[in-house]
């Protein structure tokens, strides 16, 4: 990835920012420049999403690479956000807590870093709503 393209991309890591189609009600995220279904006669906005969801399907994660090792196991799941798009994050809990159907709510996390000295990445993770 590219510096530039690093940077366009921010707003969608950092805030889940996506977009919605005003004609048929349908959100996307990541963001779209046209609804699929409506094509030209949909108008897409861009759409900050709540940020709750639910687990559709989860794995969890024992053997990683040296950028994540530090943090097996985790939880790795596909979560459907309220709004509907799916998407896939790491779930912050133990890897016995996690259940399919439960409940979580986004968290800015970090994410990575480049080297022990290097940039250190953030973005959205979730854990379970209490």
């Amino acid at each position: 990835m590219s510096v530039a393209r690093f940077w366009r991309k921010i707003p969608q890591r950092y805030n889940m920012l996506g977009t919605k189609c005003e004609t048929c009600g349908r959100h996307f995220f990541p963001p779209r420049s046209f609804c699929p279904d409506c094509r030209r006669s949909g108008k897409v906005v861009d759409y900050k999403f709540a940020g709750l969801g639910t687990v559709v399907t989860f794995t969890v994660i024992h053997t990683a690479n040296e950028q994540f090792e530090a943090f097996t196991p985790y939880v790795l799941a596909i979560v459907k956000l309220d709004e509907g798009p799916r998407m896939t994050a790491q779930i912050v809990c133990r890897p016995d807590q996690v259940t399919i159907g439960m409940r979580v709510k986004s968290v800015f996390r970090r994410i990575a870093a480049d080297g022990e000295s290097g940039i250190i990445h953030y973005g959205t993770k979730f854990v379970p709503v209490e």
